[in-house]
């Protein structure tokens, strides 16, 4: 806390404005993103007012924190309604855009400052899931009895066991009219970008292909966490899967009981990683100029954490918040907003505007515009129809 207060305090000059020419900006891109040594006898040129002192290792652990969240929970569901490769195959490629939305805020990168120490625990409680997830499948194969999970209730009484699963097969490549609640749950499981640069400034010798280098790892990291999470949830339910995947496993069982504590703790542990960035933002938007207040500061941090808690519980499904916020917030920090940074930002003496990297921004925006028009679309025309199922939170 008293780091972000510190940068609430800094010098004006430093919140991220570049110059318009491009003689200032290869001048401030050279001191915030150093690709050389300093010129002998020179004084080193430091991109902030203080260094970070956070090694690579928890860099990664801080990022793959901020990406990793409930969104873990629906991916078994999207691998049901997309078939094993299918899914695997998005989900690689939804992990490479975001490592290019990365890159492009990178270099445009501006300053913002934070971070807490808590993201080796969370992590922890994730694998901790994610083992469980794969010793239930061993454990309840594919028939699954009465007994076992929490749709029991469901069936009639005096009927025989028979099991959830309607099929034991796993399909590796499914199209249905539930597959458009799939793209937004994976691109709402990799949203980490708000916490990237506010990362960027704790990290020790920080430069662009290190904080790079940091975004891959946890990227790939959480890529072999969701998809490893995705296939043994799916394999364990099959079709019968449901958008949250813990409603599936008996409500009296020990383990699973410790494993909702567990996300619980993954989850509420993540919460001040990703609400700093946006508590500065805010600071800077309605109270521009004006002194670090603790009251304020406070109060908004309140705010924001109520109006969190009552839309969760007033939204019906968890399944409507990873569609939804996957269509609109997701597709907008990882496609739209990077590529316009990169694109008002890097001037043209630089980057002529129709050079290949401002290109490929300007497609990677369409891209995300199109993204977000075709997911929304087809949701909305699922909710017209009446064919979305509702599934509980």
């Amino acid at each position: 806390m008293a780091r972000e207060t510190a940068m609430e305090l800094q010098d004006p000059k430093m919140n991220g404005v570049l110059p318009s020419d491009a003689v200032g900006y290869r001048q401030e891109r050279e001191g915030f993103l150093p690709s050389r040594g300093p010129a002998p006898g020179s004084k080193p040129v430091q991109f902030m007012d203080f260094e970070g002192k956070t090694s690579f290792g928890m860099s990664v652990f801080n990022l793959s924190n901020a990406i990793m969240g409930s969104g873990i929970l629906g991916l078994a569901y999207a691998m049901a309604h997309t078939g094993v490769i299918f899914f695997l195959a998005l989900l690689l490629c939804i992990a490479l855009l975001s490592s290019y939305s990365i890159h492009l805020l990178l270099t445009c990168a501006g300053i913002a400052g934070y971070l807490g120490y808590t993201s080796g625990l969370s992590l922890t409680c994730m694998l901790f899931f994610l083992v469980s997830v794969i010793y239930k499948k061993f454990q309840l194969g594919c028939a699954i009895g009465r007994n076992e999970t929490a749709m029991e209730s469901e069936a009639p009484v005096g009927l025989p066991s028979q099991g959830l699963n309607s099929s034991c097969e796993a399909q590796m490549f499914t199209v249905d009219s539930q597959m458009s609640y799939t793209v937004p749950i994976m691109a709402f499981a990799f949203v980490c970008h708000p916490e990237v640069l506010p990362i960027y400034t704790e990290l020790c010798r920080p430069s662009k292909r290190r904080m790079q280098a940091v975004a891959n790892v946890s990227i790939g990291a959480m890529f072999c966490m969701y998809g490893l999470t995705a296939t043994f949830g799916y394999l364990t339910f099959y079709s019968s899967v449901k958008a949250e995947m813990l409603h599936m496993y008996s409500q009296k069982d020990p383990l699973i009981l410790c494993v909702r504590l567990a996300v619980l703790l993954a989850v509420t542990l993540t919460v001040p990683v990703v609400l700093f960035p946006i508590r500065r933002a805010l600071q800077q938007l309605l109270f521009p100029g004006k002194a670090f207040s603790w009251p304020r500061h406070v109060a908004i941090a309140l705010i924001l954490l109520v109006l969190v808690n009552v839309l969760v519980i007033c939204v019906p499904t968890i399944r409507d918040i990873f569609g939804v916020i996957g269509s609109t917030s997701a597709p907008s920090l990882i496609f739209i907003l990077p590529s316009i940074f990169y694109l008002r930002i890097v001037p043209s003496e630089v980057e002529p505007f129709l050079s290949w990297p401002k290109i490929q921004a300007l497609c990677f925006g369409v891209l995300g515009v199109l993204f977000m028009a075709v997911s929304l679309g087809f949701m909305f025309a699922n909710w017209a129809t009446g064919q979305s199922r509702m599934s509980g939170h």
